[in-house]
């Protein structure tokens, strides 16, 4: 749109350069200004976009973090509880990395959304159940804590998936940008300089615009969301785990 606006504006201006003293000075007053207003939207969008880009990256690390912290301290707990969180937190894990390659809304994503919240109901009655048996038992209270603060930290990332700059921002960038581009460049074409100039600058606006564009969709497109911090923590939740389970009297094997 905008690069076609610009040839728009050259096309026109060329038709028009007879009149050039009468049109010249209006168009360069409203192009002036239609260019500042555009350049702030521009900063307005891109700004909203990378602060949403900056928060979902952290939301990961975040994550990833708590359900590390999660699976070290369901080492502690007894069995039968303790292989049946550690292997539904693997489970868990990989559906947080699976959620990340859905686009937010889609069938995929939804059913992955799913599929995560049956296993957090299971995880939260296997804490359940830790604390019923050992009721003064440090471990089991550190775990359900810790696990608390992994489903907290998984529905403030898929939230932020889905937090996308508002359509209306983007949609008036996209058509601002046009409109001031036409106008500059059906200006310098009746005045006859700078053509290749405004084609210059209609090609660094339309790579912005893709650039917000592309911040703002964190699962598709050339600037993505890094799960990497998500996908190593599943590898070493695969190891073997570093502590053994204890015994009934809550000592160490």
């Amino acid at each position: 749109m905008v690069l076609g606006a610009t040839a728009l504006g050259v096309f026109l201006g060329h038709r028009v350069r007879h009149l050039s003293e009468d049109l010249k000075d209006p168009f360069g007053v409203l192009q002036a200004a239609l260019l500042g207003v555009v350049g702030l939207l521009l900063a307005f969008g891109l700004s909203l976009a990378v602060s949403r880009y900056e928060d979902r990256r952290e939301n990961v690390v975040t994550e990833a973090t708590a359900i590390g912290t999660t699976h070290l301290r369901a080492q502690t707990l007894a069995e039968p509880v303790r292989s049946r969180s550690l292997d539904l937190l693997a489970d868990y894990a990989e559906n947080a990395i699976r959620i990340s390659d859905e686009v937010p809304g889609s069938t995929a994503a939804d059913a992955a959304r799913a599929r995560e919240e049956l296993i957090e109901r299971e995880l939260w009655s296997l804490a359940g159940q830790a604390l019923d048996r050992a009721p003064l038992a440090s471990a089991p209270r550190l775990y359900v804590e810790s696990l608390n603060e992994t489903f907290d930290a998984e529905t403030a990332r898929v939230a932020a998936l889905g937090n996308r700059v508002p359509t209306a921002v983007l949609v008036l960038e996209v058509i601002g940008a046009a409109l001031a581009l036409g106008l500059l460049a059906a200006y310098l074409a009746i005045v006859g300089r700078g053509v290749l100039a405004v084609s210059l600058a209609s090609v660094l606006v339309a790579f912005l615009l893709l650039v917000t564009a592309d911040l703002d969709r964190p699962t598709r497109g050339m600037i993505q969301v890094p799960d990497t911090v998500l996908k190593d923590e599943l590898a070493s939740m695969k190891q073997r785990p570093a502590a053994t389970a204890p015994d009934r009297a809550g000592n160490v094997d």
